[in-house]
């Protein structure tokens, strides 16, 4: 499977067909795409999360009016795609492995990213009156064997010992009692920061809110080709040219290798799937034992991810899967729905009324990454690691503040180097190995 994953001869296709897309109600208005020739102070490549929230604050906080390129509708990408899990994560890495690189202040730094990028989503949804279907509070980290529990009791410990954050760990029996009866839930990280939202509805409200702020969006202007002219960069969409003194970079897991220099032979696009089921009745609630709309997800390495939606389907996705195909795509879907049935045997037969997937981003060091080129004039955000709802939103905010100056600090984490894949082409087959070991450590160790 090649890491190009947009096909730009082809723009402004339609959504997939995804429970999101069927609740959202109408797309954002006001997005035609570029029909001319122009020149702009900020182009902004990539209308999901990071583009959007980009704009949002360019526009908001420092009075700069930028163009948003898209190449097909707005939040077309994961950014209309993934779980709508706003959760603190940033990266693979753990609050551990922080302190042992940068010492204790340095790691609860970044640790306090985590939380600012949820207060930020929050702000953002209250302030602009943003209706997406917000759970309350919280969520559970399940374990989903019974090994798994002494490393959740030493994430409690780390919480109260370094952050002075008192975390409550579940018993079994009160999982199944209070929260929902899996038979993969040996006990659950009951964490009370966080919550979940409807994916599309926040993204284009996110939309609307930078176009009154001044942000103009263009759908169906997909960035053909890149190049320079002086201190411009010329953008290249099929109804004209950009002219852009800075642009922002906000493709993440769309992101083709031959866009730009910077980032070719650096990002790996990994695909997450998606099924929503049919709504439940109370009589299958019940038998699930399933009473919370708290976002779940479990200690897997290839975690699976899943939560009751408003109208009480079972929103329930997983990694998995390498190629975008037809064939590939039906025994996903299969696995899914056994997997589901597997963890709760009462919604076995349970019809899936909707399956998705989309392409999350990861870097060779499994981190997110916030930088510039050396001349300060192109900044990007990516490989956010399936977490990208609340660190999207954050980073395009960073990135805005990074146009009016370069220099602006965003933290030893997100600031680390960008790193190349060893021997980029062979992406894939690293990919392929990764899935087998984690695989294996997930279900045998």
């Amino acid at each position: 499977m090649p890491i190009e994953t947009i096909d730009l001869r082809r723009p402004n296709l339609p959504h997939v067909e995804t429970y999101w897309t069927a609740t959202a109600g109408a797309e954002v208005a006001d997005s035609a795409p570029v029909a001319s020739d122009m020149d702009v102070d900020v182009a902004i490549v990539g209308g999901g999360y990071t583009g959007l929230s980009a704009a949002y604050h360019l526009a908001r906080d420092h009075g700069i009016r930028a163009h948003v390129l898209e190449a097909n509708r707005i939040g077309w990408g994961c950014s209309g795609r993934n779980g709508g899990f706003c959760s603190a994560g940033i990266g693979k890495e753990g609050l551990s492995d922080w302190v042992r690189r940068w010492g204790r202040e340095k790691a609860l730094a970044v640790h306090r990213q985590g939380h600012d990028a949820v207060a930020l989503v929050r702000d953002l949804l209250r302030q602009e009156s943003i209706e997406a279907d917000v759970t309350a509070e919280g969520g559970l980290e399940l374990a989903h064997k019974p090994n798994r529990l002494p490393g959740l009791e030493a994430r409690v410990r780390q919480a109260r010992d370094l952050l002075g954050e008192e975390l409550r760990l579940l018993s079994q029996t009160e999982l199944h009692r209070d929260y929902l009866a899996s038979r993969e839930g040996y006990g659950a990280l009951l964490h009370n920061h966080g919550f979940a939202l409807h994916a599309l509805k926040y993204a284009r409200g996110l939309a609307r809110a930078a176009q009154r702020h001044g942000a103009v969006l263009h759908g169906a202007s997909p960035v053909t080709a890149w190049g320079q002219d002086g201190a411009r960069h010329l953008l290249t969409t099929p109804g004209g040219t950009v002219r852009a003194r800075q642009v922002i970079l906000a493709t993440n897991g769309y992101t083709n290798d031959s866009l730009h220099p910077h980032t070719a032979g650096r990002l790996l696009p990994v695909l997450s799937n998606i099924i929503a089921t049919r709504p439940l009745s109370e009589a299958e609630r019940a038998a699930a034992g399933w009473r919370t709309h708290l976002k779940i997800y479990d200690s897997r390495r290839l975690l699976f991810y899943y939560r009751l939606l408003p109208d009480n389907r079972v929103l329930f996705g997983a990694r998995g899967g390498i190629g975008d195909t037809p064939a590939e795509n039906r025994r996903l879907k299969a696995w899914l729905q056994r997997r589901l049935g597997e963890m709760f045997p009462p919604l076995a037969q349970v019809e899936t009324e909707y399956f998705w997937h989309g392409w999350v981003c990861l870097s060779y060091d499994r981190n997110p990454h916030v930088g510039s080129t050396d001349d300060g004039s192109v900044h990007y955000a990516l490989a956010y690691i399936g977490q990208g709802v609340a660190l999207a939103t954050l980073c395009g905010k960073m990135l805005a503040g990074r146009v009016v100056d370069p220099r602006l600090d965003v933290g030893p984490l997100l600031s680390t180097p960008l790193p190349r894949f060893p021997l980029p082409a062979l992406r894939r087959l690293y990919q392929r190995a990764a899935y087998a070991y984690y695989g294996i450590q997930d279900e045998w160790l």
